[in-house]
């Protein structure tokens, strides 16, 4: 009999801004007018969460219903939703904020400043017991640069090409700067009151890393993975592509955590992995699918797409029981035609200048959501798998 498919959530941010690219915010008017919007730090960037769902038509419906009513709300004020998770047009010289009253944003600016004014999407699992949590986080921490080379969409900022894919993981400030991997909740603990003591981090939420557990009472009453690595992924469907390969790795490791547990089968130290994921990780935002990586497992380099390629194959068996297979057909056309990051810089390469490739961006987001809400109303049963 298959496993149950894990419960799953998405923090999505998104900028706002004219069809022509250029960044506007209006996050606290929308949060104020939106049920289910918040405000980030910066006001040009605003979030949305959906409910806890397992089910992956579900989950679409609930990344897609938001989004209808942002959209109309932005369209009374001509403006629309930008893809890309940095400020691809700018300006990122200075910081707009959305609550001038809110002394923790007062903090972020003051330490961090345009640095954080990002979008990204956040993606998490619930697992409730906590060795298998714990287990799961270490796993993916060290895959969440294949997650990162699938999603990066970020190689602009401020009207130029970074030489990035992903600007945005290489200018977020992870806080603190080393995470262990954690080897038990207890570990987790013990280490999280360190940092607080320490005042490396302002509040249990003050973790800015790859892969962190996450829970209503942090960081003793925890419920869920959350994967915070990849880029945004504005396409609803890529988005549900990548849960559902980072979901089989992690129902691989459930089912059989004496061949997937990292303390168990890697060849590195616990210290040792923790430094090759954040490698790992900074060498994907650089070339992301095409970046040389190093396995956790063995210790041999390979590309992030090879390395991909390899695990797709490996879980293909678990995809079919699992009824995955169909939502997980959107990564082979990213790895054959490249993610959002490496087609914008082939249309740059080609003579088009930043502004015109996410003006373009902006209407193929807005198609690809149309054409999904379309398949989800006349075929609901078989939309994704």
């Amino acid at each position: 009999m298959a496993a149950p498919l894990l419960l799953k959530g998405f923090e999505v941010e998104l900028f706002t801004g004219r069809p022509d690219g250029t960044v506007v915010g209006c996050s606290a008017e929308a949060a104020a007018a939106l049920e289910g919007f918040v405000t980030e730090p910066d006001c040009r960037n605003l979030e949305y969460t959906t409910p806890p769902e397992a089910s992956y038509p579900r989950q679409l419906e609930l990344l897609l219903e938001p989004r209808q009513r942002l959209r109309a709300w932005l369209a009374q004020r001509s403006l629309t939703l930008l893809p890309g998770s940095t400020l691809s047009l700018g300006d990122s010289r200075r910081f707009e904020r959305s609550d001038p009253d809110n002394a923790y944003h007062g903090y972020i600016e003051a330490s961090y400043g345009t640095r954080v004014v990002t979008a990204s999407v956040h993606i998490n699992l619930g697992i409730t017991a906590m060795e298998p949590l714990f287990a799961a986080c270490r796993l993916m921490r060290c895959e969440g640069a294949l997650l990162l080379a699938l999603s990066a969409c970020s190689p602009f900022l401020d009207g130029v090409a970074t030489g990035a894919h992903s600007q945005r993981w290489l200018q977020f400030p992870l806080t603190p700067e080393q995470v262990p991997l954690f080897s038990s909740h207890q570990h987790y603990i013990q280490w999280v009151e360190e940092q607080l003591a320490a005042g490396s981090m302002q509040n249990v939420r003050h973790l800015w890393t790859s892969v962190r557990p996450n829970g209503d009472h942090r960081p003793h009453d925890l419920n869920r993975l959350e994967i915070r690595i990849c880029d945004l992924i504005a396409d609803p469907a890529l988005l549900l592509a990548v849960t559902a390969f980072a979901e089989l790795r992690i129902q691989q490791l459930l089912a059989d955590p004496g061949a997937h547990d990292l303390l168990i089968r890697s060849c590195f130290s616990p210290a040792e992995l923790a430094q090759l994921a954040d490698a790992n990780d900074r060498a994907a935002a650089r070339a992301s699918l095409d970046a040389p990586l190093v396995h956790w497992r063995t210790g041999e380099r390979i590309t992030a797409r090879d390395w991909i390629a390899a695990e797709l194959e490996q879980l293909a068996p678990l995809a079919v029981e699992l009824g995955l297979t169909a939502t997980l057909a959107p990564l082979q056309r990213v790895l054959s035609e490249g993610n959002q990051a490496i087609q914008w810089l082939r249309q740059l390469e080609a003579g088009q200048d930043v502004a015109r490739i996410l003006a373009a961006g902006i209407v193929a987001m807005q198609r690809d959501e149309q054409a999904l809400i379309a398949l989800a109303a006349t075929d609901r049963p078989r939309a994704l798998g």
